[in-house]
């Protein structure tokens, strides 16, 4: 899947154990605010919520929203 800033997308899963606060995040659909490197050269993506919050995600945590 190839994921572009301003893209709507939907978190399937987390690949690392994460907060509470994060984890009700599971199914909420938000949009692709910019690329992050992480994890040594892997990329990842910033993703912004309608409550105003945001976190990074791996592209395989994603899912696109048609």
């Amino acid at each position: 899947m190839t994921i572009q800033v301003g893209q709507k997308v939907r978190i399937r899963t987390f690949r690392d154990n994460v907060g509470r606060e994060l984890q009700t995040k599971t199914g909420t659909v938000g949009v692709v605010q910019a690329p992050k490197i992480v994890d040594g050269g892997k990329m990842g993506f910033v993703v912004t919520f309608g409550d105003n919050t945001a976190s990074w995600f791996f592209a395989d945590e994603l899912e696109a929203v048609l």
